[in-house]
């Protein structure tokens, strides 16, 4: 296992060789004020300079003041330009042309998806006008999970953070705050969520990440046998949960893009960035 050092480095490498070899300057990504998109900023930032980052923050009806409050706090703290898109329009307007056809039953899954996808559109329409790359900020717990809306918060030219474990994007948000706080404490601090509902945290449905990470650890890195992880004390529950998402969520990893290798056994079977 790398050190946290060694990997921040091999991110920022990889998106460096990843911008180079596509002939590309610019990366834009979207600024929830949460931890994973606080951790790519800066690696895009030491990868391509802050002038070369762009930043698109885009609150729903469910975002908190203090997520937009920030992302904002970030991107000036770091010199990036940003814009502010409020979705909350397109996203009842989507919900207006498709209630004719989808009837007017209890929000799911369904219409937290359909504000991931907005999102992703407004992201893509931006990197297409100014010719940057969309950087994804999906981390390994959630993908191997299946949480993530394909063409959704899933789309983007490279995913930075795939082949890293929630646990370890803390750890890295930790090491890039060793000498001056480029992240503001309150996203280290304030509990993981999507934001996509009202209330919504992530552990609504995926358990603790520092019970889901070694469990997910031995299983794709390890290579241990479900049975085995569970003799070895692991909660029950949870690897069978992890076992039948990742089986059921590989149709999702065989559509995403490309990838920075940090560790021997990332989950994306296309090309390695590294």
């Amino acid at each position: 296992m790398h050190s946290i050092e060694h990997s921040y480095h091999t991110l920022v490498n990889g998106v460096k060789k990843f911008f180079a070899d596509a002939g590309k300057r610019h990366a834009i990504l979207g600024l929830s004020g949460g931890i994973d998109s606080a951790v790519v900023l800066c690696i895009a930032i030491d990868a391509l300079g802050s002038e070369c980052v762009h930043g698109l923050m885009m609150p729903s009806p469910f975002s908190t003041v203090h997520s937009l409050t920030d992302a904002v706090k970030i991107a000036e703290q770091a010199d990036v330009h940003y814009d502010i898109v409020p979705i909350d329009a397109i996203y009842h307007k989507f919900l207006k042309e498709l209630a004719p056809h989808l009837g007017h039953g209890q929000p799911d899954v369904t219409e937290e998806n359909i504000q991931a996808r907005i999102r992703a559109t407004l992201l893509m329409a931006y990197a297409n006008k100014k010719d940057y790359l969309l950087l994804n900020t999906t981390n390994k717990s959630e993908l191997a999970m299946g949480y993530g809306t394909l063409y959704g918060d899933l789309a983007g030219a490279l995913m930075v953070l795939a082949d890293v474990y929630k646990t370890e994007v803390y750890d890295l948000a930790i090491y890039i705050n060793s000498e001056s706080t480029r992240i503001p404490l309150s996203i280290l601090h304030k509990e993981p969520s999507a934001e996509l509902r009202i209330d919504q945290k992530d552990s609504d449905s995926l358990p603790p990440y520092s019970v889901l990470d070694p469990v997910l650890r031995a299983l794709i890195e390890e290579g241990e046998t479900p049975d085995a992880v569970i003799a070895k004390g692991a909660p029950k529950e949870v690897v069978e949960q992890a076992v039948i998402a990742m089986r059921s969520y590989t149709f999702k990893y065989l559509q995403l893009p490309p990838l920075v290798k940090v560790s021997e056994r990332p989950l994306l079977s296309q090309e390695k960035w590294r």
